[in-house]
Order: structure tokens, then C-alpha cells, then sequence
């Protein structure tokens, strides 16, 4: 609307003020851009009390818990760049009447690509052939490594990573199934969670992190010499029992892209499986992904300035942004 005060944005990612000020910059005069002036709580309070848009941080250090929705009496809506919303009190922000919306599938391709190249690197024992060689060894007949092709698949998600993870497995030849919460119409066959765990050769862990899902996935249910890839959050799997899979040699190996706690600290316990294929992470950080991911959450904002509605709310609010004039 022509005349428009500026809509007051909080950046919350940890970049610079400038940088942050420059990747909004498409949006113009129509925003005012601010972050916070320490990255604590305190500080996080205190910005929030003028914020109509909140882009969220990606990093999950800064987050709106009830608290914090109270501390922001003029907050109208929340862009979270980062499919994960970890952290954020999505109830009390849907009580506020705001919504939350995240950048959902913009790394499923990468994470997709992530998962595949774990399990096949799993698979085919290509950690422990390249330390052998580094070491001096030449262990032709010794890694027993085996092909990806014709396992059977279980996908613990089907979201828009767990569909694109589907697709790329599908493709290399290996028997998909699946389990989400509501079946989907797709070509791949929907198990019951315990069916699916207990039958999968490889085991590709994509869904989100709720409490519903903390622990979900118990490793010592898999079949003895089964792979899990874990691309989701780290307290979607049952850790101890990760640990004791692993130590017994029960898990023919992991691949873990995620932790209880990022980073892994220096005396946890999974630093000295050699069967771990460690990443920091980094599954879905690709130049493709940011670019991605810039797109969209420029899109939702200019969505929510112009009154349209705004795609992937992820707390059952309303789309459409409504601005709140005349609070303090």
C-alpha cells in the first residue's frame, strides 16, 4: 500500500548485520531490517519488543518459546529458513495468531543425495578401504564389502526428502517401502513402523523431530547386519541403543548426519565406531540449497507484505499475514 510505513524484520541467522541487510535487500524500502544486538536471550527479548516479521535462525540458537511470543506484542509472522521449526513454541505462537511458516523441500534433493551416498558408501566398506590404503594396506579380499542394488529400503519419513529418497533408492534398483504417520498415494508400499524397521536392509531416517518422534527408532530392532542412515535429528533414534547396536556389532554400520549435540563433543562414544560414517550436519548445505532457499523465503515475504497468502505455515494458522497497527 503506497504510504506504508516500513514493516519492522528481525534477522535472526548468524550473519553479519549487513550481509543479512543485503540478502532482504530485493524486498526494498518496504522492510526495515534489524538483528538483535547480542546473540542471548536477553538480547533475542529485547529486539523482539518492535518485530512484525521474525526470520528465523537456521542455526536453532535463537528460537521463540512462549516467552518470547510475549515479547513481541506487534509480531505478525515468522519465517523459518530451514525446513526444521526446532525450538520455536509453535502453539503459542498459533495462540498469538501468527504464523510460522518453514522452506520445506528445498533440500530434499540434497539430503536425498546425502542419504544415497551414505548407504552406498556403507555398502561398499569405502571408509575403511581408504584408511587401509592410507595406512598402507591393500585389503582386496579382507573389507567384504556389498552392492546397494536389490536391498530392501525403509524410509522412517515421506515428507518431500523422505518422496525424493524414495525416487534416488527406487532408481538404483532397491525395494522401497516406507512409513509416515498418513499414508501418501505413491508407488512404494506403506509399512506399519515396527514391520518396516525389522524387515529393511537399509534404514534412511528423514522425519522431523517432535516429541511424538523422540526416540522413534530403536536400532536393535533392525536385522543383524542392517545399515541406518540418519538424516533426520538425532534424537529421532533411540542413542542408547544406537551405542549397543553398534558395540555388539548387531549394525553392519551408521551413517549419522545428526546429533543429540552439534557439534559432537570430543569424548562422545560414536567418534571411535569404525563402522560411523560421520558429517557434520551438512546433508542439505549445498550452493543449490541456499539459493533455494533464499528464493523462498524472499517469496513468503513478499507474499506476506502484499496480503497474499503465504505457503508452508506449519502451526494450523491462517496464510494470509495480518499486520498489527496500533500496539504497543
Amino acid at each position: 500500500m503506497t504510504g506504508e510505513a516500513p514493516w519492522k524484520v528481525l534477522a535472526l541467522p548468524p550473519l553479519p548485520a549487513e550481509a543479512l541487510r543485503g540478502l532482504l535487500g530485493p524486498l526494498g524500502d518496504r522492510v526495515e531490517v534489524s538483528v538483535p544486538e547480542s546473540r542471548d536471550r536477553a538480547g533475542l527479548l529485547t529486539a523482539l519488543a518492535g518485530a512484525e516479521i521474525v526470520v528465523g535462525d537456521w542455526s536453532g540458537g535463537l528460537a521463540l518459546d512462549a516467552e518470547a511470543v510475549r515479547a513481541a506484542p506487534r509480531l505478525a509472522f515468522v519465517q523459518q529458513p530451514s525446513v526444521g521449526v526446532d525450538g520455536h513454541d509453535l502453539a503459542a505462537l498459533a495462540a498469538a495468531g501468527v504464523p510460522l511458516a518453514n522452506t520445506a523441500g528445498v533440500s530434499a534433493v540434497a539430503v536425498a543425495e546425502w542419504c544415497l551416498a551414505a548407504a552406498l558408501s556403507l555398502s561398499r566398506r569405502l571408509p575403511e578401504a581408504d584408511a587401509a590404503v592410507r595406512a598402507g594396506g591393500w585389503p582386496q579380499l579382507d573389507l567384504g564389502p556389498r552392492e546397494l542394488y536389490g536391498s530392501r529400503v525403509g524410509i522412517v519419513g515421506f515428507g518431500p526428502i523422505g518422496q525424493e529418497c524414495a525416487r534416488m533408492f527406487a532408481a538404483h534398483g532397491c525395494e522401497v517401502s516406507y512409513w509416515t504417520r498418513r499414508p501418501r498415494e505413491a508407488p512404494y508400499a506403506h509399512r506399519p513402523l515396527p514391520e518396516l524397521v525389522a524387515s529393511s536392509d537399509v534404514l534412511v531416517v528423514v522425519v522431523a523431530l517432535t516429541e511424538e518422534t523422540r526416540g522413534l527408532v530403536d536400532p536393535l530392532r533392525m536385522p543383524a547386519g542392517s545399515l541406518l542412515v540418519n538424516a533426520a535429528r538425532g534424537g529421532v533414534v533411540d542413542g542408547a541403543a544406537l551405542l549397543s547396536a553398534l558395540s555388539s556389532g548387531h549394525l553392519g554400520g551408521a551413517a549419522l548426519d545428526v546429533f543429540e549435540t552439534e557439534p559432537l563433543p570430543a569424548d562422545d562414544p560414536l567418534r571411535g565406531h569404525p563402522r560411523v560414517l560421520l558429517s557434520p550436519h551438512v546433508a542439505g548445505v549445498t550452493a543449490q540449497v541456499t539459493g533455494r532457499l533464499v528464493r523462498r523465503v524472499l517469496d513468503n515475504l513478499g507474499a506476506a507484505l502484499d496480503g497474499r497468502p503465504v505457503t508452508d505455515v506449519v502451526n494450523g494458522t491462517g496464510a494470509v499475514v495480518r499486520r498489527r497497527t496500533g500496539r504497543a
